[in-house]
């Protein structure tokens, strides 16, 4: 794209504290990253107006596409997105599919933005299955875990192509250089797993990823390796998992310190480090999960999306497009649906 903006459709609409977290996260963007992208808030044209005149932000250059509808997060995924035509996931997602946005960014409910976008995107040449890959913290740095909750039963060439879109996107958007790719199992011995993680590690082990074998569950956060590979029932219980270690910690030293005056002292000293403890496992640090395999940049955030998760949301989705994350993944699927091909072949 070179110096063209980047163009984001953001869902107005998206999430629990939608349309005014999202509008002030949109404000937050653009004053950071300026004329680098152009961004369209949409959904209530006067809902949206109102935030903005709230915010003092009028005089920024948004543009707003009115969606008469939304999307709660109690719908219907499926249901929901055939009636609603005229919602806010739709309309945002009609933009990128007619070429008139780059991404699309929305908290809303993920079922619906993931029906939504493959109706309306539909799957990158090659792509089986379509993963959310979600970022989490390690003792090395970010991992990138997918399928986090958009595949609950898998097949081993599902697994495979889930492992190719995250090395390529934490090669890309991380900078990772030839990033380690893990299968998640109940042992790091080949023959630990049930039978799909058994019949994944033959694939893995022939593909030309940089496959370290099985990984544990406690080799995540220790970041044994970049990218964790895995169908997206157990992922999501890894995210959620996840998610409340903050919110356990914080509530573990609270109880210390009433039940022991002299846990003040010790929880004083420790603010610190539990200040960068907890910034480390903040989701809104890593802004939102990709939805990868869609044929566009879709950026599924969290529900509870604050403004700071809105922002950097917006930023992933411009370092996706500016690193043509979606252009590197058609490209190495298809030179793997070849290796595939041929060991199917082999094997008949």
């Amino acid at each position: 794209m070179n110096d063209e903006k980047v163009r984001i459709a953001l869902d107005a609409m998206g999430g629990d504290f939608a349309p005014a977290s999202v509008v002030e996260g949109a404000i937050l963007a653009q004053k950071e990253m300026g004329k680098d992208v152009e961004l369209t808030l949409v959904g209530d044209k006067g809902k949206i107006g109102l935030e903005l005149s709230r915010l003092e932000s009028n005089h920024l250059p948004f543009h707003i596409r009115h969606a008469s509808e939304w999307i709660t997060m109690e719908d219907n995924a499926l249901d929901v997105v055939k009636r609603k035509k005229d919602s806010s996931i739709t309309v945002g997602l009609d933009l990128q599919k007619s070429k008139q946005a780059d991404a699309f960014v929305s908290g809303g409910n993920t079922g619906a933005v993931m029906a939504s976008a493959l109706l309306n995107l539909g799957r990158i040449e090659g792509a089986l299955r379509p993963a959310i890959a979600s970022c989490l913290p390690s003792e090395k740095g970010i991992v990138v875990v997918l399928d986090v909750g958009a595949n609950a039963d898998c097949k081993p060439q599902h697994l495979l192509q889930f492992g190719v879109m995250g090395s390529i996107y934490s090669n890309l958007v991380l900078k990772t250089e030839n990033p380690k790719v893990g299968l998640l199992s109940i042992g790091e011995e080949q023959t630990k797993g049930n039978e799909l993680i058994l019949e994944s590690y033959k694939l893995f082990s022939n593909s030309s990823l940089n496959f370290v074998g099985n990984v544990e569950g406690r080799d995540v956060l220790k970041g044994t390796c970049d990218v964790v590979v895995c169908d997206g029932f157990v992922g999501n219980i890894v995210l959620k998992f996840a998610e409340s270690i903050d919110g356990f910690l914080t509530s573990l030293v609270k109880k210390r310190v009433k039940k022991n005056p002299l846990f003040r002292l010790g929880a004083f000293l420790l603010k610190i480090s539990l200040g960068d403890l907890k910034q480390s496992l903040d989701y809104s640090e890593y802004g939102g999960a990709p939805l990868l395999g869609v044929d566009g940049t879709c950026i599924i955030c969290h529900g509870e999306s604050s403004a700071k998760a809105i922002k950097n949301a917006i930023r992933l989705a411009h370092n996706m497009v500016r690193n043509q994350v979606q252009e590197k993944i058609k490209e190495k699927l298809a030179s793997n649906a070849k290796v595939l091909k041929e060991m199917n072949e082999l094997q008949s």
